[in-house]
């Protein structure tokens, strides 16, 4: 399995969107995000500076409820 790098959080979100989810609020720089089936996510952008891995995986996993391979396809 391709290891996972770190991500602009602008592209995530395009990632997410094409998934189904849509922004409801932002709070500072923290962007929240919801799916018609009750998923939430939570992604921080601040500026340009990228996602780490360990953030990355666990949005992937808990929030976006997908496989890292899963994920993968959309970037």
């Amino acid at each position: 399995m391709p290891k996972l790098k770190p991500v602009a959080p602008r592209k995530l979100v395009k990632v997410m969107q094409e998934l189904g989810f849509h922004q409801t609020r932002i709070t500072g720089s923290h962007h929240r995000f919801v799916h018609e089936d009750g998923r939430r996510a939570t992604v921080p952008i601040h500026g340009n500076e990228p996602l780490g891995t360990g953030l990355l995986l666990k949005i992937i996993k808990e929030d976006l409820r997908m496989t890292r391979k899963e994920f993968l396809k959309y970037l």
